[in-house]
C-alpha cells in the first residue's frame, strides 16, 4: 500500500521490516526516484514510520554514521532477496546480515500516555546496533521460513523492482501497489486499445488483470 507523500517520505508497506528498508532504495520503481535515506532527519523517520521506534523516541546519537550503515544493511538485504527470486549470487551478504543480527535490540516495555492509556516506550535509549539487529533478524526471519520465502514477489509493473510479500489469495498479486503500479498498467492498456482501435486493427488482446 501507498501512503502520502508531501513533506513525509513516500512509505510503501511491503509486509516485512527488512523490506521496508530495501524499500527506501533510489531503484525502487517510483518515478522519479530518489534516495529515500539522504541523512539522519530522514532515518529518523524512517525509524518511526517503519514502527521501529515509537513516536517521539529521542535519536540524540543519530548521525551520517548510522545512515551509512542502514544503507550498507538494505544492500545486503536486497542482494539476499534478489538471490532467492533467481539472482546472482549474494556473495558475503549472508555473513554480513547475520553478524548484525547478533546485536541485542531494544527491549520494549509499556507505559501510561497522556491519556492514562498503556503505549509502547522502549527500555533503553536505542543505539544504531540495536535497531540495525531488528532489520536484520526480519530478515533471518524471511530467509528461514519456507512459507515466507515462497510468498516473495518482485513487482511486474513496468521499471519497478520493489519487493513484497504476496499474502493474497491465490498467491496471484502482481503489483506492489495496485493503486500505483497497477493502475499505470491498467491506463497503458486502455490507451494500447485505444491506439489499436484508431489504427483499424481493432482493440489489443485483454491481458487478465491478476490480484492487485
Amino acid at each position: 500500500m501507498a501512503a502520502g507523500r508531501g513533506a513525509r517520505m513516500w512509505r510503501f508497506d511491503t509486509g516485512r521490516i527488512c523490506l521496508d528498508l530495501v524499500a527506501t532504495e533510489p531503484a525502487g520503481g517510483v518515478p522519479r526516484a530518489r534516495e529515500q535515506l539522504d541523512g539522519p532527519v530522514r532515518l529518523a523517520r524512517w525509524l518511526t514510520d517503519a514502527r521501529l521506534v515509537p513516536p517521539g523516541t529521542a535519536l540524540t546519537e543519530l548521525d551520517d554514521t548510522w545512515v551509512a550503515r542502514f544503507r550498507e544493511l538494505r544492500c545486503a538485504v536486497g542482494r539476499l532477496m534478489a538471490a532467492q527470486l533467481g539472482g546472482p549470487e549474494a556473495d558475503g551478504a549472508l555473513e554480513r546480515v547475520n553478524s548484525l543480527a547478533s546485536g541485542a535490540p531494544p527491549g520494549p516495555r509499556a507505559v501510561r500516555g497522556a491519556d492514562g492509556g498503556l503505549v509502547r516506550a522502549l527500555s533503553t535509549a536505542p543505539d544504531c546496533a540495536g535497531l540495525l539487529a531488528v532489520v536484520a533478524r526480519d530478515a533471518v526471519d524471511l530467509l528461514t521460513d519456507p512459507a515466507a520465502r515462497a510468498a516473495l514477489r518482485r513487482c511486474q509493473g513496468e521499471n519497478c523492482h520493489r519487493l513484497y510479500l504476496d499474502t493474497s489469495r491465490g498467491g496471484r498479486r502482481r503489483w506492489c501497489s495496485g493503486e500505483i503500479c497497477g493502475n499505470r498498467e491498467r491506463v497503458a492498456r486502455h490507451r494500447r486499445r485505444t491506439m489499436g482501435a484508431a489504427d483499424g486493427r481493432g482493440p489489443a488482446k485483454e491481458i487478465p488483470p491478476g490480484v492487485a
